[in-house]
């Protein structure tokens, strides 16, 4: 087709495009479905002709998607979608979803770039989300078919590439290996369980690197190279990432000084990206039984780390043998970090380890393990592995995208306050398929429940997460049944009962439930302060998480949603600044919540996994939170100058339509 004739049909397709979405923007909900799969596919062929007739739909992606193009659909709700699936359904036969997908490749791209003001999305969500879709699919940079290419057809694999050139050529491509490290990065200062998604992202910005026509700064390659070595080359043995064979072969023939150094520069990797390459698993298993001094050195161990080890030496020697493969190497992570806490020397602790290595699956568990996690192992030996790696890393619990932040916040909250306790529930539920809980001295079997707030089964958690988060919902649940007649809000009792004894029986609540209108605002942020400021409680410490409530807002201060996190401690900065350190089961703690509150998740004095924010800013989007009353200070009450401008950012962000007029 001659240049002119494109133009010339790209022009007709725009203008029917255009129709088509006022038509269905007009119908009737009896008509919609047929009018939305119009649009749809009329989308897909101007995609489809050039990359003049993507820019085209990229102009009208506001309209289309105001038409309700996305109703109905996975792609209602923007703020959940994954970046991960992305790639997976631009190979799809289905030209109805592989247009889905175009099109909300193009929605986010007008986010990202302030374009478009969207309700359910962000613009920093987007700029993550196409930051990974990016990284993920540099492969849509070369122009060699692929299998997948092939399979697909030359028409959508062709214009799935000009769609990825296009998104390359409005998001830039200068730096692009910037964002691209930057993001993995600031992923990983969080020192989430999994880690999959970014080791995907190294991976990439390897081949990008190495493979790819990009126009590159020094000082990014220099990060990048950081990156790519922490998996593929840490150390002097491995440089050249020469395969797990042959790196076997070269350990073998090491002196004490060679393998002394190895061990160090594999410590200092891991704890300085959170990342285990399997080249260090197969020095660990190497050492093992061989040297526990250098093996203590490899791990990163710390005095209090080495006592562990040497204390409970055939354990940790029982633990590498059967856990800890190149497959599961992060869990070498979660044991070194188990070590340094010295949770072992907790009485029930090692025992329960011990039973847990001898114990025997249900069909129902083993069935969920493999299906998410492969058959490259047994089903015990990787949730085994998420169990260390839960016990060491206690705030880096994910609640994927399911709504079961309480599930993520519990699990996270025992592995940190009582790992004992999570053991137990962990052997009970992955061997009888059953947890047994009590709510108020009323039994509560999960085995006899069937509905909990997730209404289908996780499949993007950690292994431990993932057997025990069905029977969580279900049970936290039910003990919302237990309350529906009570008359106040019903976590003021679920959350003791659920979390654990420590929790404070001392309750408040911002808003009145049945209205949802703020109630004795002024009293409920004054306790908050007599409660956990430092100034105003006679600078008594949180000795105990506590469950919170807080009202999640975008970056405009929009209300999102009500949300779970645990409060860990309140201190000041290294600047001098007060702030809440709290954990946050969002996958992705750095969040902007409008007003300039920006959540920290590094650099102002926040451990790994740690959240944090000046306390007057979290306090301006708390709404719920627990407190002992017989800790709580009567001394001194915050004044007027300090809740005032705390009741003016909810005022105008969140609280904006639920003040009593």
């Amino acid at each position: 087709m001659t240049p002119e004739a494109t133009s010339t049909l790209i022009s007709k397709l725009s203008t029917r495009l255009d129709q088509l979405a006022d038509e269905l923007d007009m119908a009737k909900s009896f008509s919609r479905p047929i009018k939305r799969t119009r649009v749809i596919d009329l989308a897909r062929r101007l995609m489809t002709t050039s990359p003049e007739g993507l820019s085209e739909v990229y102009k009208k992606i506001q309209k289309l998607e105001h038409a309700g193009v996305f109703l109905g659909t996975d792609y209602s709700n923007p703020g959940i979608l994954d970046p991960r699936w992305c790639g997976h359904n631009l190979n799809q036969l289905n030209k109805e979803i592989f247009a889905l997908e175009c099109l909300n490749l193009l929605r986010f791209l007008s986010v990202g770039k302030q374009e478009y003001f969207h309700l359910g999305l962000s613009n920093e969500q987007s700029q993550h989300y196409l930051n990974q879709f990016l990284a993920l699919n540099l492969q849509l940079m070369s122009s060699a078919d692929s299998e997948a290419d092939r399979a697909l057809g030359p028409k959508l694999s062709k214009t799935r590439r000009e769609l990825y050139q296009f998104l390359l050529k409005e998001w830039g491509t200068e730096n692009l290996l910037r964002q691209l490290v930057e993001e993995s990065k600031r992923i990983l200062a969080q020192r989430p369980i999994q880690v999959d998604n970014v080791k995907s992202m190294i991976t990439e910005i390897s081949v990008a690197l190495y493979t790819k026509s990009l126009k590159l700064n020094p000082e990014d390659v220099e990060q990048a190279q950081i990156l790519i070595g922490s998996l593929y080359g840490p150390t002097p043995g491995s440089l050249g990432d020469p395969g797990l064979f042959e790196y076997q072969n070269r350990i073998e023939k090491m002196d004490e000084a060679e393998l002394k150094a190895e061990c160090e520069h594999f410590a200092h990797s891991m704890y300085a990206t959170g990342l285990v390459s399997p080249y260090h698993v197969n020095l660990i298993r190497y050492l093992h039984k061989k040297d526990i001094d250098l093996l203590g050195t490899a791990m990163g161990l710390s005095t209090t780390g080495s006592d562990s080890l040497l204390c409970y030496r055939s354990l940790v020697e029982k633990l590498i043998e059967e856990v800890i493969f190149p497959e599961t190497a992060q869990a070498l992570y979660g044991l070194s970090l188990i070590l340094e806490r010295g949770i072992l020397y907790i009485p029930a602790v090692a025992p329960s380890l011990w039973s847990q290595l001898q114990l025997k699956l249900s069909a129902e568990t083993e069935q969920l393990l493999i299906k998410v996690f492969g058959e490259s192992h047994s089903p015990g030996v990787n949730l085994l592995a998420g169990i260390l790696s839960v016990l060491g890393q206690p705030f880096g619990v994910g609640q994927g995208n399911n709504p079961t932040c309480q599930s993520a916040r519990a699990i996270s909250m025992w592995a940190y306050n009582d790992p004992d306790y999570l053991l137990k529930l962990i052997s009970r539920a992955a061997r009888d398929n059953e947890i047994i809980m009590h709510f108020e001295g009323e039994r509560i079997s999960s085995k006899e429940l069937s509905l909990g707030l997730a209404t289908l089964p996780p499949s993007d958690l950690a292994p431990v997460s993932l057997v025990l988060t069905p029977h969580l919902d279900k049970v936290y649940m039910e003990m919302g049944r237990f309350c529906h007649d009570r008359p106040e809000d019903p976590h003021k009792w679920i959350n003791p009962e659920f979390h654990g004894w420590w929790v404070g029986r001392g309750f408040e609540i911002a808003v009145d439930i049945k209205t949802g209108l703020l109630q004795n605002y002024t009293q409920f942020l004054q306790s908050f302060y007599q409660s956990y400021h430092p100034y105003y409680n006679n600078h008594r410490p949180v000795i105990h998480p506590q469950p919170f409530g807080i009202a999640v807002t975008d970056s405009f201060g929009r209300f999102v949603g009500w949300h779970a996190i645990t409060l860990i401690r309140v201190a000041l900065d290294p600047e001098g600044v007060m702030r809440t350190y709290f954990f946050n089961p969002n996958n992705d703690s750095g969040q902007d919540w409008g007003q300039e509150i920006i959540v920290s998740t590094e650099g102002c004095g926040e451990r790994y996994g740690e959240s944090s924010l000046p306390i007057e800013q979290l306090a301006s989007r708390l709404y719920i939170f627990h407190y002992d009353p017989l800790e709580k200070s009567r001394e001194q009450l915050p004044e007027n100058d300090v809740i005032h401008p705390i009741m003016e950012l909810a005022h105008q962000s969140w609280a904006s339509d639920r003040q009593v007029q």
